[in-house]
């Protein structure tokens, strides 16, 4: 059976930014999480934020990946603790890195509403850590994708600078080398390496991140030869050469608002966008658990939150380290 032959969905181009556990990995919370943390303080917090969530939902599907993509972010550069959402005078903080230029504005503006609305009801008890970690769950959730109940307790972080961010962070073009290597440093298996490479099956990328696979790959195959041949035709139609750098593509072609496991069988077809996806087939140390998520929905989902769960405790500050900011672009001795 001949796998490149299979229809390719036609891609749709856009211009808009389209139980608590004792530490058992490096970057692990010294301090257990716990899920009815605001049990007493904010009981009503998981609706709120699920109100706000779906309502900026319903203002635009962008918010998915944004909300999703920002918790990503903010972990892996220094911890889970919010330093992501700092707006920063001086263009210093971490938001202002290269690696987070791409971070859609209306994943800070989702946790931004979040957080006025507990305000109201709970002033100064939930962080906005713990209000990104529920948004991102919710996203997720609202786009027909897993559940999983989130451990809540972190503080916001005093510190946000644009140098914590270099080289912690996957980049478009890595392999499944350098991949496990950046991942095994956080404490992730192989399992949860691809599992949180799913979350790719929603949101979009801009052609500039890509380019060199569809014009500059090689000397002897300008093309990427691990891409199905229409996909790359259509890729190029929407990202010519000289394309701009807000012209932007679904990550997924198949079903891009949609969380699913769609992201898996894609790659089995030669339709992952970046290196980095097209390599979790190619290797032959992962090419496995892409098959069994491809072929099984729950297996993902199931990995999916357990992995989400993982992240969620990198490097958290808790107790007394940190701070509950009153608003989530500024520390509160600004």
């Amino acid at each position: 059976m001949e796998r490149r032959r299979r229809s390719v969905p036609l891609l749709v181009a856009a211009v808009f930014l389209a139980v608590a556990a004792m530490p058992a990995y490096p970057g692990e919370a010294a301090t257990p999480l716990r899920e009815d943390y605001y049990r007493y303080s904010c009981p009503n917090l998981e609706s709120i934020v699920r109100a706000e969530v779906a309502r900026k939902i319903n203002e635009t599907v962008v918010t998915i990946p944004a909300t999703l993509r920002q918790v990503f972010h903010d972990c892996m550069a220094g911890g889970c603790d919010a330093a992501v959402l700092i707006a920063s005078k001086k263009n210093d903080a971490q938001k202002d890195a290269d690696d987070n230029e791409s971070l859609a504005g209306d994943g800070f503006d989702t946790v931004n509403r979040v957080k006025t609305a507990v305000e109201k009801e709970c002033p100064g008890k939930v962080s906005c850590a713990d209000i990104m970690h529920l948004a991102a769950r919710d996203v997720v959730f609202l786009a027909k994708g897993p559940y999983w109940h989130v451990e809540l307790g972190r503080r916001d972080g005093l510190v946000s600078r644009k140098s914590d961010v270099a080289g912690k962070l996957p980049d478009p073009d890595m392999h499944v080398k350098d991949l496990s290597s950046m991942f095994e440093s956080k404490g992730f298996s192989p399992v949860d390496l691809v599992a949180l490479s799913g979350a790719h099956t929603v949101g979009f990328s801009h052609c500039t991140r890509f380019l060199n696979r569809l014009y500059g790959y090689s000397s002897s195959a300008p093309t990427d030869p691990s891409f199905n041949p229409e996909y790359a035709d259509q890729l190029k139609q929407a990202c010519p050469r000289n394309v701009g750098e807000t012209i932007a593509v679904n990550m997924d072609p198949v079903s891009p608002i949609t969380f699913d496991n769609k992201y898996y069988s894609n790659l089995q077809y030669g339709l992952g966008l970046f290196t980095s996806d097209q390599v979790l087939y190619t290797d032959d140390s992962t090419k496995p658990i892409v098959n069994k998520f491809a072929a099984d929905q729950k297996a993902f989902f199931d990995a999916f939150g357990l992995a989400m769960v993982k992240l969620g405790r990198l490097g958290v500050k808790t107790g007394t380290d940190g701070e509950i900011r009153r608003v989530c672009t500024a520390f509160n001795h600004y």
